[in-house]
């Protein structure tokens, strides 16, 4: 599910707006670890999106 969820955001990062949906529905599919690892992996792929990411990071934890 993980490798799943970074397929779906590389698709849709060229809009916020669908990253920020997509953000939100994987954090409820995935465990907390694979949370995790998404975090780091988004900052670091993601680093237009940093404002999105950090506020659904806050908003589930």
């Amino acid at each position: 599910m993980f490798e799943y969820t970074k397929q779906i955001l590389t698709k849709v990062s060229f809009d916020r707006n669908l990253f920020r949906k997509e953000l939100v529905k994987a954090l409820q599919l995935l465990k907390k670890e694979e949370r995790r690892m998404l975090k780091i992996w988004c900052v670091a792929s993601f680093a237009a999106y940093s404002d999105i990411i950090l506020e659904v990071y806050r908003k589930v934890y």
